[in-house]
């Protein structure tokens, strides 16, 4: 694209970006030297680095033993402090994860017309979907971030039947043969490395949800019996993790981090949010001290887990769910992988009487909060109040 056909005024990058399906990728591919007006944040908005506390950490958990009491004592604990805590020796094998991560470069670096045909309201599913920043019709500035949505429904592979197919090359010599599911991926495939290079990525995704299961139900497990709640049947299952989505979220280099954000400050609204990184960095959570960030070193093979409002608020408040942020760089592209564990839309939840406590939450139908969360730019921790008494 040549410089005279970059958009570059507030309304033309809305509609590249939002209208066309391009996203801040697109528009990165396009050749901007600088941040448009659109992603601009207010002054007051931007993340200050003299506020990051570095002698601050997030706890790192040794999770090889779910039924440790000091395990269960460790996750409990760091979820009431802190509401995130990293936890390593989780059993998903190392190549899944860097399967999963290599999928979304992958993915994000296929042309517009290609990943465009994903965009939410084109896509061939309603299981999977493109979009880009958080809610670009209520936002001031635009979030430097795309992301691939997946909804995963356990146990029902047919639902994938149209997220992005699998393209793989297999190279013999200085001969190479393409293998496709579908011929039109094949017309955008190259060569990076000798290696085999994956073009897509349902294949990895189920891979990883399917492993991902495992430690999202012994994570929910621990954190029940930490609310005194010994069951957890099929209606618990429901409510708690009845509808997780998987995002492979992309931040495109961007020319000057400083004046935008990867992702605004907020809670997110799931039960627990399950984080892959890749070795880049940039996620930041809210110390403990007014105004202050703790960053969230990568750690190869680690994943993040934070509580979110759905826990805080089952829990009335003894789990908390805590403002984070990404901060956009200008050095590499970074990718993330997060699950957010969601209620089944028509879940029904609210403080549990096991906590022997007065409520300070109503009962909530998760589509309705979720809907209202989506309704507003990422506004911090305000969301929680709309579930207050």
């Amino acid at each position: 694209m040549s410089s005279s056909t970059i958009p570059n005024s507030f309304d033309d990058v809305t509609d590249f970006v939002v209208n066309r399906g391009n996203g801040i990728t697109g528009l990165v591919d396009s050749g901007i030297q600088k941040v448009p007006e659109r992603y601009i944040l207010p002054p007051q908005q931007r993340f200050d680095l003299t506020k990051v506390v570095s002698q601050d950490s997030i706890l790192i958990i040794d999770v090889s033993n779910w039924d440790d009491p000091e395990v269960i004592k460790s996750i409990c604990e760091a979820s009431g402090k802190w509401g995130f805590f990293q936890i390593i020796n989780h059993g998903i094998p190392l190549q899944v994860l860097e399967n999963i991560t290599d999928a979304a470069h992958s993915f994000f670096g296929l042309p517009n017309e290609q990943r465009s045909k994903y965009y939410k309201g084109a896509s061939p599913s309603e299981t999977v979907f493109l979009a880009t920043s958080f809610s670009p019709q209520a936002e001031v500035a635009l979030e430097w971030r795309d992301y691939l949505s997946f909804q995963y429904i356990p146990g029902n592979d047919q639902a994938s039947a149209l997220w992005p197919p699998v393209c793989k090359y297999v190279i013999f010599g200085i001969f190479f043969f393409t293998f496709c599911s579908e011929e039109i991926l094949c017309n955008c495939c190259y060569i990076i490395t000798i290696e085999s290079y994956w073009l897509a990525c349902r294949d990895e995704v189920l891979e990883y949800m399917k492993k991902a299961e495992i430690v999202i139900k012994n994570l929910l497990q621990v954190l029940l019996k930490g609310l005194n709640v010994k069951d957890f049947d099929r209606d618990t299952q429901h409510t708690l993790m009845g509808s997780p989505r998987i995002y492979l979220n992309y931040y495109p280099k961007c020319p000057n981090p400083e004046l935008t954000a990867g992702v605004g400050p907020h809670s997110d609204i799931s039960t627990i949010t399950v984080l892959l990184q890749d070795d880049i960095g940039g996620l930041y959570v809210r110390g403990i001290e007014d105004d202050t960030w703790i960053h969230v070193p990568p750690i190869k093979g680690a994943l993040v887990i934070n509580i979110g409002d759905v826990l805080q608020i089952i829990s009335n408040d003894k789990y908390k769910s805590i403002e984070h942020r990404v901060v956009a760089n200008k050095i590499k592209n970074r990718v993330s992988v997060p699950i957010f564990v969601n209620p089944a839309p028509d879940a029904v939840f609210g403080p549990l009487p096991e906590s022997g406590e007065i409520p300070i939450y109503k009962q909530l139908v998760f589509s309705d909060y979720f809907n209202f969360y989506f309704s507003k730019p990422h506004d911090g921790k305000k969301t929680i109040d709309y579930a207050r008494i």
